[in-house]
């Protein structure tokens, strides 16, 4: 049984570590709102951007005068997987909820007898993917400099996996990040960015006259696309991190807050213990004399 000085230890101790927690929930919450609105006032311009790409490739079609970003090689033999994660931890399952899903796919994929290279964004996502899947990195994208996300960060990652494309290092390239939904969820998702896969309807190409073409506009518009995808999923992720430390950082901030409570009460009982001993003691004294 701990001694008292120990019991008054421990919770010192606690309580300090309850100052930290809640002192990075208030810092969570301020970067949160931040984010949030970042990626919120992201999301209307991507989805304009992929509104009218979408029109445009529905008009292109299969032709052979399509984009190498929306026609492909005509393989999916290499994969490239691009893996968003951030640079810190103390933020609850965010990052191992990415990984999971990479993990998933990358597993699938190999099963499937297909090549996989990774490139990792963010420190987290590579030390938990090193272990497994480390062979299959082929690169990886340093963040902790970057105080504020800006779309030169998103540039400079397009640029790479373009350039790799361009050279013919693999097939078809998809993104892993997690879309903020709100504090307490966040959700993983796997996005294809090349070949560009588009969804549902666009804008009616035929509204409008195109020059030089709409295989010339559609295949400068591709590559912006891919930054834009790829600067997209950095908000999400920035507010999902956010999210998921302040949540992290509430929950133990609560459960510190227990501790404190069960190891006072524990203190007071063995105090109230050795005080009474000590009465006890002092009453048999005096009998015996």
């Amino acid at each position: 049984m701990p001694s008292l000085k120990d019991l008054k230890n421990r919770i010192g101790s606690v309580k300090n570590t309850r100052k930290i927690t809640k002192a990075m929930q208030m810092v969570a919450a301020a970067k949160l709102r931040r984010a949030q609105e970042a990626a919120e006032a992201a999301r209307p311009f991507a989805e304009r951007m992929t509104a009218v790409m979408t029109g445009l490739a529905g008009s292109v079609g299969s032709s052979e005068s399509a984009p190498r970003l929306l026609a492909g090689t005509g393989s999916d033999k290499v994969q490239l997987l691009v893996v968003m994660t951030a640079e810190r931890g103390l933020c609850g399952g965010f990052n191992s909820s990415i990984v999971r899903l990479a993990r998933a796919h990358a597993a699938k994929l190999l099963a499937e007898g297909k090549t996989v290279k990774i490139l990792t964004v963010g420190k987290k996502g590579r030390e938990q993917l090193r272990r497994d899947l480390g062979q299959h990195f082929i690169g990886h994208v340093d963040l902790s400099e970057v105080k504020r996300m800006g779309y030169p960060v998103a540039q400079g990652i397009a640029r790479d996996v373009l350039d790799r494309f361009d050279k013919g290092e693999f097939d078809v390239a998809t993104i892993f990040f997690a879309r903020f939904q709100s504090v307490i969820s966040q959700i993983p998702t796997a996005q294809q960015v090349i070949p560009a896969v588009f969804e549902g309807e666009g804008e009616v190409s035929s509204l409008y006259d195109y020059e030089p073409s709409e295989e010339g506009v559609l295949a400068d518009l591709l590559p912006r696309g891919v930054a834009t995808q790829i600067f997209t999923a950095l908000l999400e992720n920035g507010a999902s991190e956010q999210g998921a430390r302040m949540s992290a950082m509430d929950n133990a901030t609560r459960n510190a807050g227990d501790m404190i409570n069960r190891l006072t009460i524990q203190y007071n009982r063995s105090r109230q213990a050795a005080i009474t001993k000590e009465l006890i003691e002092i009453i048999s004294g005096a009998e015996a004399l």
